[in-house]
C-alpha cells in the first residue's frame, strides 16, 4: 500500500481561493505590539482573499486567557482555525516564564486535542524592542505569518479529507 502523496505548497498562498473562517484572538495587554500583529494578520488574510465576514477579531486580557479564548471558539463549530497573537516581555520576575509556559502547554494541547489548528503567534521577548522588531520593524510580522500558517494548516487539512 502506497503512502498518500502531499503536493508541497507552490509557494503562492494567495493565488488559491478559499472558503475558510478565521477567529483571532488577540491580547489588550501589550496592545501596542499587539495590534501590529493583528493589522499583519488582517493584511495577509485580506491578501488571500478571505472575506471580512469571515475573520473575526476576539480581544482578552492577556496571553494565559488566549488558551480559553481559543478552546471556547473551537466549540462553536463555527471556525477552520483559531489564530492567537499576545506578547510577553521578560520581566524581573518569574511570572515570564510561568505565562510563557501557560499559554504554550495550552496551545499545545489545544492542536493535539481538537480537529483545527490553533496557530500561535505570540512573542515571547526579552525587550520591548525585540518586540517591535517582529511586529513589523525589522524582523518582519509575526501576525503575517501566523496568518500564513493558518492559510497553509487549512489547505493541509483539505488535502488530508481528499484522502
Amino acid at each position: 500500500m502506497s503512502s498518500p502523496a502531499f503536493a508541497p505548497h507552490d509557494g503562492d498562498l494567495f493565488s488559491t481561493e478559499r472558503d475558510m473562517r478565521v477567529a483571532i484572538v488577540r491580547t489588550r495587554w501589550n496592545s501596542h505590539i499587539t495590534e501590529r500583529l493583528l493589522s499583519g494578520a488582517l493584511d495577509t488574510f485580506a491578501q488571500a482573499r478571505l472575506h471580512p465576514e469571515d475573520v473575526n477579531v476576539f480581544e482578552v486580557p492577556g496571553a494565559v486567557e488566549l488558551t480559553f479564548a481559543a478552546s471556547r471558539l473551537i466549540e462553536t463549530g463555527f471556525y477552520d482555525a483559531i489564530v492567537v497573537l499576545g506578547c510577553v516581555i521578560r520581566g524581573g520576575t518569574p511570572h515570564f516564564d510561568y505565562v510563557c509556559q501557560s499559554v504554550t502547554d495550552g496551545v499545545t494541547r489545544l492542536n493535539s486535542e481538537c480537529d483545527i489548528p490553533v496557530i500561535f503567534g505570540v512573542l515571547t521577548v526579552d525587550c520591548e524592542q525585540d518586540a517591535l522588531d517582529r511586529a513589523g520593524g525589522k524582523l518582519g510580522n509575526k501576525g503575517a505569518e501566523a496568518a500564513e500558517a493558518a492559510l497553509q494548516m487549512y489547505d493541509f487539512m483539505t488535502q488530508v479529507e481528499e484522502i
